[in-house]
């Protein structure tokens, strides 16, 4: 297995909700470590920035302006396939599909609010974690 970093996001309705721990804490369970972290507030324009792979889809417009919406902490997860790990237990898009133990399933409330987000390929990881941090701030 290969040590990988991938990007998370924690999003509006997560920090409203004040639960970055309970969720960090399950990343933290399945062996994924916090190398760097920080709370924002999107503004929109970044928010359009950061999903415009999205652009063409008919939920960008609503996307964005919930990303912008609140704050959010990004950051980024360093483990043994990072990627897949992060993926299976933030869990399926939907809450109501995922499975049990998972974030989206404990945490989410709709297929929008869903609670995080997180990368799902290498290639998107590198691109994801460049938009938001320089190689000075991932201390891990």
């Amino acid at each position: 297995m290969a040590v990988e970093r991938t990007l998370s996001i924690i999003k509006p309705d997560a920090t409203a909700r004040d639960i970055t721990g309970k969720i960090n804490a399950k990343f933290e369970g399945v062996g994924l470590r916090v190398v760097a972290q920080k709370r924002i507030r999107l503004t929109l324009a970044q928010a359009q920035a950061f999903y415009e792979v999205h652009a063409e889809r008919s939920f960008y417009d609503e996307l964005c302006e919930y990303m912008a919406s609140g704050p959010v902490v990004v950051q980024v997860l360093e483990g043994e396939d990072a990627i897949s790990h992060h993926r299976e237990v933030m869990g399926a898009t939907n809450p109501a599909a995922a499975a049990e133990d998972t974030i989206r399933k404990e945490f989410g409330v709709t297929v929008q609010e869903n609670s995080v987000h997180g990368s799902d390929s290498p290639e998107t990881a590198a691109r994801e974690i460049g938009f938001f941090f320089s190689q000075v701030e991932i201390v891990g």
